[in-house]
């Protein structure tokens, strides 16, 4: 009796692992047939195999979740009204299961991603409340911020929050909204400098003369492409926040708040930026935040603003002496480079032209793709115009070295391409003539510029 017990444990077993083993083969097999149907988005094709292997196989593969989410965005979107409450269950229920089997990617937390992905269909579906669809993004955001990185989401969560704020239901303070403001555009920041310091990459290697690879070039799209996103969002984040952050609101919210927050370094330095970045830094409350903060721990932002603050008394000396201990203290090259570009925009703003170039170049050299140095230097050539060069022709041809450099500021910064590229044509417009050429009889000739300047410039052939 015993051995047959035994012999029929061994034989369901048996049983058992192959139907396991055919089981798993069905799926291998789906999983092929839905991913190549999904890839030339014939989703109508892919829903059977995919609903399959999701059944039987939830956890065999990612693609089960990234195509599937494609899926059942397209089955909802040609449902039925009767079907549409069960489609949208469906599409949020595929979400809770993605980060259920795979929480990871690449070995790195996904949870930021996949929640911010949930929320964001639930606002383009109109699923939901803007507190229920808030509620998913801030879970997201305090979760994993590392991977909650899609600009659009980004902006969403704001708006979000921003769209409670207005209705008065979630009992959300001015100042609560000035403190998601900050930390929503701080993280915008983070982005910046991580696709930023990856393209400065590729920027060097084309500088160095060294051959881009294809796939550097494909890099060189998606990091273009992000960061004019990131551009975009952070303009209409902007375009929100301008409603509600005059000064004089600022002035009456951190007056009310400054006793109680003047030895909190993280609220003096938010109010700080926020104030100076609306330029409310002739107020008298500018100066008792820059100070307050700067008391506590000199940083590099307090030292900045202790410089602007001497520079609008005219205390140029005092004013460069702080700059300069603001560069000393930071440690970040790409903040050095955010720093020397406000520091070139005040010398440009003085008429100091080469001292502004210098910084400007400076910024450049820790920051290949700050597009804008490369524009402000633009500006700083178009504006010495008629004061570089004995003839007319050769005063005007200063303009094709301002649209070259134009130019470099499109090529190296996606996010501000078509202003650097309408600018280039502008000044192309205000250089020399074909016919002027040919009368002067410069055709590919060199200038050199003996004025301020100090550079040369070909010109073009006919």
């Amino acid at each position: 009796m015993k051995s047959r017990t035994i012999l029929i444990f061994i034989v369901s077993l048996i049983i058992g692992n192959n139907l396991i083993a055919q089981n798993s083969d069905e799926c291998a097999q789906n999983l092929s047939i839905f991913a190549e149907n999904a890839k030339v988005k014939n989703y109508v094709a892919a829903y059977e195999p995919w609903s399959l292997v999701r059944k039987e196989c939830p956890d065999l593969n990612i693609a089960i979740y990234a195509y599937g989410e494609r899926i059942l965005k397209e089955r909802l979107k040609k449902s039925q009204e009767s079907e549409k409450i069960d489609r949208q269950k469906d599409l949020l229920q595929l979400y809770d299961d993605w980060a259920n089997y795979f929480p990871t990617k690449k070995g790195r937390n996904d949870i930021g991603n996949i929640l911010s992905a949930k929320a964001q269909t639930m606002i383009d579906f109109k699923i939901g409340s803007d507190i229920e669809i808030y509620s998913i993004f801030d879970d997201a955001f305090k979760k994993d911020l590392e991977s909650f990185s899609n600009p659009k989401r980004l902006y969403s969560y704001f708006k979000t929050f921003y769209e409670i704020y207005k209705a008065g239901n979630g009992k959300i303070s001015t100042e609560e909204l000035f403190d998601k403001y900050e930390e929503v555009s701080e993280k915008f920041e983070t982005e910046g400098v991580k696709i930023s310091k990856n393209l400065d990459k590729i920027l060097k290697k084309e500088s160095g003369g060294e051959a881009l690879t294809t796939r550097d070039l494909k890099l060189r799209k998606v990091y273009d492409s992000y960061s004019n996103a990131i551009a975009v969002s952070l303009k209409s984040l902007d375009a929100i926040m301008s409603k509600e952050s005059s000064c004089d609101n600022l002035i009456v919210l951190y007056e009310r708040n400054f006793d109680q927050n003047k030895g909190n370094l993280l609220w003096l330095k938010r109010a700080s930026a926020r104030m100076y970045a609306k330029n409310c830094s002739g107020s008298e409350l500018f100066v008792q935040l820059v100070e307050a903060m700067y008391g506590i721990e000199p940083s590099a932002d307090s030292a900045y603003y202790l410089g602007s603050l001497n520079d609008k008394k005219g205390k140029d000396e005092q004013a460069v002496a702080y700059w300069q201990e603001s560069l000393d203290l930071e440690t970040d090259p790409y903040k050095k480079a955010k720093i020397l570009y406000k520091i070139a925009l005040k010398f440009k703003e003085k008429g100091s032209k080469t001292t502004a170039r210098n910084y400007a170049r400076k910024a450049l050299s820790f920051q290949p793709s700050l597009g804008k140095a490369y524009l402000m230097i633009a500006n700083l050539y178009a504006n010495s115009a008629n004061n570089c060069g004995k003839s007319q022709f050769n005063k005007r041809a200063v303009y094709w070295l301002a649209a070259n450099t134009a130019r470099k500021a499109a090529n190296v910064d996606a996010s501000i391409k078509k202003a650097a590229l309408k600018t280039a044509a502008s000044y192309s417009g205000r250089a020399p003539t074909k016919t002027d050429i040919f009368t002067e009889g410069m055709e590919g000739k060199v200038i050199q510029f003996s004025c301020w300047i100090n550079d040369k410039v070909k010109v073009p052939n006919l």
